[in-house]
C-alpha cells in the first residue's frame, strides 16, 4: 500500500511538473508572439492627436459635396425630415474659409435618424491629403444632433497611421445658411493611436 502511494505521488508530481513545464513554455510563446506582432503591426505607446479642421458641407449650387440618394414616402412631410439618405464628400479645411488651406475630406454617408429631433446618423472617414498624415483616415460612427451647439460623435477606428485609433470628435456649427442650407463646421478630434 505504502508503495502503491509512492508511485502515486511520483506520478502526480511528473505529470504536475510537465504541466507546469507547458504553461510555462505557453506564456513564453505568448510573450514571443505578441512583441512580433506589436513590431510587425507598428504597435508602440499610445499618443493623443489633436486636430482642428472646418467641414465644408454644400448642398447647393452646381458642384454640391451633399447629395441626396434617398427618401422615405413621409420624408418631405416630417418635421425632423426623417428617412433621408446623403452622401457626401466634403473638404476640410484648417480655417473657417472656402478658401483655407484643404487637409482632407470628409466622405461618407448621412441619414436623417431621428423621429424627435434633426439627428444625424453619420458614417463618415475624415481622409487626410495633406502633411504628415496623408493616406491616413479616421472613422466616425454616431449620432449628430445638428441643432445643438456642441456634439459629440465617437472615432471607432482609422487606416494608416490611424489603425487601432479610438477617440471622439467634438462639432460645433460656425455658419449655417437657411436659404441654401450650405453650412460650415468647426471640429475638434481627439484620438489615441499607436
Amino acid at each position: 500500500m505504502a508503495k502503491a502511494l509512492q508511485t502515486t505521488t511520483l506520478n502526480l508530481l511528473i505529470s504536475l511538473t510537465i504541466l507546469l513545464s507547458f504553461l510555462r513554455l505557453t506564456t513564453a510563446n505568448d510573450d514571443y508572439y505578441n512583441s512580433v506582432v506589436q513590431r510587425k503591426h507598428g504597435f508602440k505607446h499610445e499618443k493623443l492627436t489633436h486636430f482642428h479642421f472646418y467641414f465644408h458641407d454644400t448642398v447647393s449650387g452646381k458642384n454640391p459635396t451633399n447629395v441626396q440618394v434617398a427618401e422615405a414616402p413621409t420624408t418631405n412631410t416630417s418635421a425632423t425630415f426623417f428617412g433621408m439618405v446623403a452622401v457626401l464628400d466634403d473638404p476640410l479645411t484648417v480655417g473657417p474659409e472656402p478658401t483655407s488651406k484643404q487637409v482632407g475630406r470628409a466622405q461618407g454617408i448621412i441619414a436623417m435618424a431621428s423621429l424627435s429631433d434633426v439627428g444625424l446618423l453619420m458614417s463618415l472617414n475624415y481622409v487626410f491629403t495633406e502633411g504628415k498624415y496623408k493616406g491616413s483616415s479616421l472613422s466616425i460612427l454616431g449620432h449628430n444632433s445638428i441643432l445643438s451647439a456642441l456634439r459629440e460623435m465617437p472615432v471607432v477606428g482609422g487606416t494608416g497611421l490611424f489603425r487601432f485609433a479610438r477617440g471622439y470628435a467634438l462639432a460645433k456649427t460656425y455658419m449655417f445658411n437657411a436659404t441654401s442650407h450650405d453650412a460650415i463646421v468647426e471640429y475638434n478630434v481627439y484620438v489615441l493611436h499607436f
